[in-house]
């Protein structure tokens, strides 16, 4: 019985590491059209007050067209498409033109693969590991695109809050009634700072996204995991913020955007909360 317990594991691991693959290579084109999608949108709404002629659509769908080098503008076959394997087996370049293909890719599909993976071996077979593996998958597209847009879409947040609260009314991660907390809680918390900051500074420290995300957060963990995720996501800006300054001259007055620390954080208190806030209150000798 166990032997056969530990191989439907296996396959199960297995079949997530696969499932994993598939979808960080559609995340791979979330984070790459929907930018692009939103700009043409917003440029559109701003004809249309302008009572301006719409622009032809010149942007892809999430769905479709087939992706196309960028160089040369070739379809991408199916087989030059498949997660990680294809990018080895061109060694990182168009099968057409030859032009180097970003390792942000196969980065991104590996990573999908490896946190879902993870989080399915953590949580076991559960409730918790399917709402898990989908925050997670709710999380990478928002932190890439947010580093290269500092842009987090009200698409991807809106939805994913409302998904945490559903998700709650069985008492996933915590009671519905901390997650709608937690909800309010989390965008009151960062507007509130965001507010204060500008006063003091005459600079806004953060966007609407970041309030938005922490709500989402708030959503799907509850109220009481919001204090442990601030205090992460600060913590690894600021080192990783001092290690960019330190080693790649970054410019102090180009904004770091807060969103993927937000999403670290979140992230490790899904999985470590509860243990990191034990252990604190050991410390502390409160617990």
């Amino acid at each position: 019985m166990l032997d056969l317990f530990a191989q439907l594991s296996g396959l199960t691991l297995t079949a997530m590491l696969l499932l994993g693959l598939i979808v960080g290579s559609f995340l791979n084109v979330v984070i790459h059209r929907l930018p692009a999608m939103l700009d043409y949108g917003w440029k559109l709404q701003c004809r249309e007050l302008l009572q301006l002629d719409p622009v032809p659509a010149d942007v892809p769908g999430l769905l479709s067209p087939r992706s196309r080098c960028p160089q040369c503008g070739t379809t991408i076959r199916a087989i030059d498409n498949i997660p990680v394997l294809s990018y080895v087996f061109l060694r990182g370049r168009c099968h057409h033109c030859g032009i180097r293909i970003s390792a942000r890719y196969p980065v991104v599909e590996v990573l999908t693969a490896g946190m879902s993976v993870f989080v399915l071996w953590h949580f076991d077979i559960s409730t918790q590991a399917a709402a898990g593996v989908m925050l997670t998958w709710i999380l990478i597209p928002l932190a890439f695109i947010d580093v290269d847009h500092q842009l987090l879409p009200d698409s991807i947040t809106l939805p994913g809050l409302w998904l945490g609260l559903i998700v709650n009314i069985f008492g996933t991660f915590t009671d519905l009634q901390s997650a709608v907390i937690g909800a309010a809680a989390g965008y009151v918390a960062l507007w509130l700072l965001f507010q204060g900051f500008r006063l003091l500074t005459g600079k806004e420290g953060m966007g609407y996204g970041d309030f938005k995300l922490f709500a989402m957060f708030g959503a799907w963990l509850g109220w009481q995991a919001l204090p442990l995720i601030i205090i992460l996501a600060a913590c690894a800006g600021a080192v990783i913020g001092i290690t960019l300054i330190i080693t790649k001259g970054h410019d102090r007055s180009i904004p770091i955007p807060f969103g993927p620390y937000l999403c670290i954080a979140g992230w490790i208190a899904m999985i470590w909360g509860d243990e990191i806030t034990r252990a604190y209150l050991r410390t502390a000798g409160i617990y």
